[in-house]
């Protein structure tokens, strides 16, 4: 899927700290949902459909990314 995501509001988490090490998030008007690495702002993105962002967002809540110890 190739996505123009030359106009996004990019923004972090308000749980972000000072650093740069985290991901940012832009709502696109289509209803895509683009994903990028904050230290590498020109570089790829993901793009997800809203049913991708919800399945996605739905299985970090609950754990299924989460390594096990």
């Amino acid at each position: 899927m190739n996505v123009d995501l030359s106009g996004a509001r990019w923004f972090k988490s308000t749980r972000s700290g000072a650093t740069k090490d985290c991901v940012e998030v832009a709502f696109l008007d289509s209803g895509i949902v683009g994903v990028r690495d904050s230290k590498n702002p020109t570089g790829p993105a993901l793009a997800f459909t809203p049913t991708e962002w919800d399945a996605f967002t739905t299985g970090v809540r609950s754990g299924a990314f989460n390594h096990p110890a």
